[in-house]
C-alpha cells in the first residue's frame, strides 16, 4: 500500500464517522466493481480488494484504534473536527479519492438544495406572496432558508477542497470524476491532472452529438444550481 493509508483509499478524513466510512465504501464499490468496468476493458479487481480491506479495518472500532496507533507511531492522536490542510509535520495526501469524494458530496448537496428550492417555489402561491408583502414571515419559508444556508456552508468546504486540488469546475460532475477515478486507480502514482485532457478526448471521440449536448446541459444546470445555493451563504 506504500504511503497511502486506508483513509486515503476511501477518501475520508481520520475523523470520519462509521456512517461516512460506510458511505464512502459503498460509493466507491459502485464505481470500482469489476462488473461496472467490464465493457471498458479495465480490471479494477485489485483496487476493489483494497477498498474492502480498508473498510474491514476502519469499520471495526478495535481494529481502527490499533491501525490509528500504528499510523501515529504508537502514540495516541488527538483528532480535530475539521481541517483544511495537513497536520504539522504530515505530508499532504495526493489521493484522488479524497477529491472524488468531495465532488460526490457537493453534487448531493446541490441536488438536495435544488429539490428544496423547487418544493418551496411550488408552495409559494398567491396567498403566501400577499403575506410577504404585508411583512408577515412564513415559518416554512424561514425553515427552508435555514436549511439552504447550512447546505451552502457545507458546499463551500467541498468547493475549497476541489479548488485547492486544482480541479476545474468543469470536471466536478459525476461522469467526469468517476471516469478519472477509475483511470487513476490503475496507476495511482500518476498526476491525476493529466487525466483531464484524456477525459475531454474520451468525450470527443466516444460520445454522440446528442450525448455531448446532454452532458453540457447537465453541467450548466449544476453550475446554475450551485450559484443559487451559494447565495444563501451570505443571507
Amino acid at each position: 500500500m506504500g504511503t497511502r493509508t486506508y483513509y486515503d483509499i476511501l477518501g475520508v478524513s481520520r475523523e470520519a464517522t462509521l456512517d461516512e466510512i460506510t458511505s464512502a465504501k459503498n460509493a466507491l464499490a459502485k464505481v470500482y466493481h469489476p462488473d461496472a468496468n467490464i465493457h471498458s476493458n479495465i480490471d479494477t479487481t485489485a483496487y476493489m480488494q483494497e477498498i474492502l480491506e480498508a473498510y474491514r479495518i476502519l469499520s471495526n472500532p478495535d481494529k481502527r484504534k490499533k491501525y490509528n496507533l500504528k499510523l501515529s507511531g504508537g502514540r495516541e492522536r488527538v483528532f480535530r473536527t475539521y481541517t483544511v490542510g495537513p497536520e504539522p509535520g504530515e505530508e499532504k495526501s495526493t489521493s484522488f479519492v479524497t477529491y472524488w469524494n468531495a465532488a460526490c458530496r457537493l453534487n448531493e448537496i446541490v441536488s438536495k438544495s435544488s429539490s428544496l428550492m423547487e418544493q418551496n417555489s411550488k408552495r409559494e402561491g398567491l396567498p403566501l406572496k400577499i403575506f410577504k408583502r404585508l411583512g408577515r414571515p412564513d415559518k416554512m419559508d424561514e425553515d427552508v432558508t435555514g436549511q439552504l444556508n447550512a447546505l451552502s456552508l457545507k458546499a463551500i468546504q467541498y468547493i475549497t477542497t476541489l479548488k485547492m486540488a486544482d480541479i476545474p469546475m468543469a470536471y466536478w460532475h459525476p461522469d467526469a470524476m468517476n471516469w478519472i477515478l477509475v483511470r487513476w486507480g490503475q496507476k495511482q502514482n500518476m498526476d491525476y491532472r493529466t487525466l483531464f485532457a484524456k477525459y475531454d478526448a474520451h468525450i470527443e471521440h466516444t460520445m454522440s452529438s446528442a450525448e455531448k449536448m446532454k452532458l453540457r446541459s447537465q453541467s450548466r444546470q449544476f453550475h446554475n444550481s450551485l450559484k443559487k445555493l451559494l447565495n444563501y451563504a451570505i443571507q
